[in-house]
């Protein structure tokens, strides 16, 4: 079962895709956002969840007071559960809350080469099986939709080597939970 950690959607109960996807754990995602509320990088955020699944990373961050969030899953099925999820997100927040909610059934890198948009928060979690260079791909065109001080967190299995950032991003931190890990990166600050 997964479900909404915390803010004004905790535990909510999320529909999960019946297969393809990998849905973050509970405490690999309780853990994560633990982290980010640390670091203030939630409130009034742009949200951007890549390889969205059933949605909970994004939705987590708007639970948690995100200003937009955007989630773009490729697979129709996977899709469609992330839209009842957001309605369901939706539903449960205060009333007069300005949260947009957007649902984006594209290839992942098909969307990066076609949104306008800014981002300060963005989830890659990606099927564990996505090749080394599509992920390298998916982060050279998400560079240029980053904004100063945006943070990029990519989970990938601990098998997996450390992601190519490409030019736009360096690595802030790594963090191990079990057979999954999670890689922090950043903007780097003008020299």
């Amino acid at each position: 079962m997964t479900r909404i950690v915390a803010g004004f959607a905790g535990s909510l109960t999320l529909t999960v895709p019946a297969k393809g996807t990998r849905p973050t754990s509970d405490q690999v995602r309780e853990a994560l956002f633990n982290a980010l509320d640390a670091r203030d990088a939630i409130r009034d955020y742009r949200v951007l969840d890549l390889y969205a699944g059933s949605g909970a990373l994004g939705l987590e961050a708007a639970s948690r007071g995100a200003r937009v969030v955007t989630l773009v899953e490729n697979g129709f099925a996977a899709s469609q559960t992330c839209r009842k999820n957001a309605a369901a997100v939706q539903k449960a927040a205060p009333k007069g809350q300005a949260l947009a909610i957007t649902v984006s059934n594209q290839a992942v890198q098909s969307f990066l080469a076609a949104t306008p948009d800014g981002f300060d928060l963005v989830f890659l979690d990606p099927p564990y099986e996505l090749s080394e260079a599509e992920l390298a791909a998916n982060l050279v065109a998400l560079s240029p939709l980053l904004d100063r001080d945006a943070l990029v967190v990519v989970e990938r299995s601990s098998r997996s080597p450390e992601p190519a950032w490409g030019p736009g991003l360096e690595l802030e931190r790594r963090k191990d939970y079990g057979d999954t890990t999670l890689w922090y990166a950043g903007v780097p600050s003008p020299s």
